[in-house]
């Protein structure tokens, strides 16, 4: 099949397009960062229609770059960032409110009035750890604070999404409501062992089922984009979360192979096959992208809150760089961070600690300590949180990694990653192309229209960039991580003091 696939990347601080070719090579890519609004401490919250706007602009954009239209996209494929919530008026596509980042704690304190059995039964059902980070309080947030939408919502009126749900709608032009698995699996709604909408914690709640999309496989005939939007009628034939889209990215097909991407927030993920293994040590348990016909397939998950924002916070408001690639420079300046730990819990602490009320902390602070030495461990943070879940990863599974697959955007941090390699004691892989959440995504729409054949001729397409050699003395190794268990609890215990 000649042409391009396109994959549309929304994260959480940016929306991207990739037009991919059948090597995998990309050929077109365009990115338009978005904003991002802190209306209180700890809420974080993202306007719907900037968000459309950007992902169509960016779309639009690839395929002018090289002159293609819409009879050269054999297929798109949608990635997103996961868990953030909007709800919208079905007949006028309009948002009822902002979206509520899956970032946001606001509903923190309603997670804490579960009790302990709504809590197991959340967990048995769902494979998460109940959480605010998940759609299901930040829904009943909306509907009970945005004046009049529990009511319309009740007549029919309103349909709730993630982003992949939302960018559907609008580019068939409101005609359809879908999600995957995949995302469904993040709502803290869906049921992963009957793969439906469990009416039990719809209305633990209070969620009218109306408002919910259909759910279908990750690699499956969506729908169709409006001839308005793109210039003809495209099949939209995948969407992907997008830490499932770049597990199958990274060609992590098979139980026990692993891929960390390092994005804005940090996620470790471990195929584990047709079994949905529930984690003793803080992981989540979630569902895997696969293609309509094939097994259903679960994964373990580390979800770590501040990776690559950590690198933002650095340039936007703290100022000490002006590129995100001043960091690598400012770190390798630094023999050492002169005893400077910084927990990034800006938002709380994600796995293995689950904890929303932890905050931002920075210790081991000496008049020495210089510019160089906090740029560095705050990239040494992001390892460090890396190194927390796949201790926890190692033990749910049983096994030591072997080594470990990474991408993302901060992946081509080379002191990041080298530092990872060193923490872990293992070699570490960095493909040629560390866009691989959005290759997931192209590689899920391909295989659903025949573009690539199976995952065999998707499987040929990963080639090794560079592989990172631990170096690192294990006592030297072992202080490092006192000293962030150290900082970690710091971090907890000012959660713990609050009142």
């Amino acid at each position: 099949m000649d042409g391009y696939i396109m994959a549309l990347d929304q994260g959480t601080t940016s929306s991207r397009c990739i037009l991919f070719d059948h090597s995998g090579r990309i050929c077109s890519l365009a990115q338009q960062e978005f904003t991002q609004y802190f209306p209180k401490p700890g809420w974080v919250e993202h306007n719907a229609l900037e968000i459309w706007s950007s992902q169509y602009a960016v779309a639009t954009e690839a395929m002018a770059r090289i002159a293609v239209t819409a009879k050269d996209i054999a297929a798109i494929g949608i990635t997103n960032q996961r868990e953030t919530t909007i709800l919208w008026d079905r007949r006028t596509g309009m948002p009822v409110c902002s979206a509520i980042v899956w970032q946001c704690r606001r509903t923190a304190e309603r997670i804490d009035r579960l009790t302990p059995e709504e809590k197991e039964m959340i967990r048995e059902k769902t494979g998460l750890v109940p959480d605010a980070y998940f759609s299901a309080s930040k829904i009943e947030w909306i509907l009970d604070n945005v004046k009049g939408v529990r009511e319309r919502a009740l007549q029919g009126e309103i349909c709730f999404g993630n982003v992949d749900a939302w960018l559907i709608y609008k580019l068939t032009g409101g005609q359809t409501h879908v999600t995957d698995y995949t995302n469904a699996s993040r709502t803290m709604l869906f049921n992963i062992h009957t793969k439906q909408w469990d009416e039990e914690l719809l209305k633990l709640f209070h969620i009218p089922a109306d408002i919910l999309p259909k759910v279908q496989p990750s690699g499956k005939i969506f729908g169709y984009t409006d001839e308005s939007v793109l210039g003809g009628r495209i099949p939209i034939a995948a969407a992907a979360g997008d830490q499932q889209a770049a597990l199958f990215g990274q060609c992590c097909f098979g139980p026990g192979e692993v891929k960390n991407t390092y994005g804005t927030g940090g996620f470790l993920l471990m195929n584990t096959g047709t079994r949905a293994i529930t984690s003793a040590h803080g992981l989540l348990t979630t569902m895997a992208a696969v293609c309509e016909g094939e097994p259903v397939q679960y994964a373990l998950e580390g979800s770590v809150f501040v990776a690559g924002s950590i690198i933002q916070w650095l340039r936007d408001e703290m100022r000490m760089i002006k590129t995100a690639a001043q960091s690598e420079e400012y770190a390798d300046e630094a023999f050492d961070t002169a005893g400077v730990y910084i927990v990034p819990a800006f938002t709380g602490m994600g796995a293995p600690y689950w904890n929303p009320y932890a905050r931002g902390t920075v210790v081991g602070i000496t008049r020495g300590c210089k510019k160089e030495h906090f740029i560095r461990a705050a990239l040494e943070s992001i390892a460090f949180q890396s190194m927390d879940v796949i201790h926890a990863m190692e033990e749910d599974a049983g096994v030591p990694l072997n080594g470990l697959k990474v991408d993302g955007g901060a992946s081509s941090n080379n002191f990041l990653v080298k530092f990872q390699a060193d923490l872990i004691g293992k070699e570490v892989s960095r493909p040629k192309c560390i866009e691989t959440t959005a290759l997931g995504a192209a590689y899920l729409a391909g295989l659903t229209v025949g573009y690539w054949k199976d995952r065999d001729e998707v499987r040929a397409n990963w080639q090794l960039g560079r592989k990172f050699v631990p170096d690192m003395q294990e006592e030297e190794r072992a202080e490092l991580l006192r000293g962030w268990k150290r900082a970690v609890h710091c971090a907890i215990g000012w959660a713990d003091d609050r009142e």
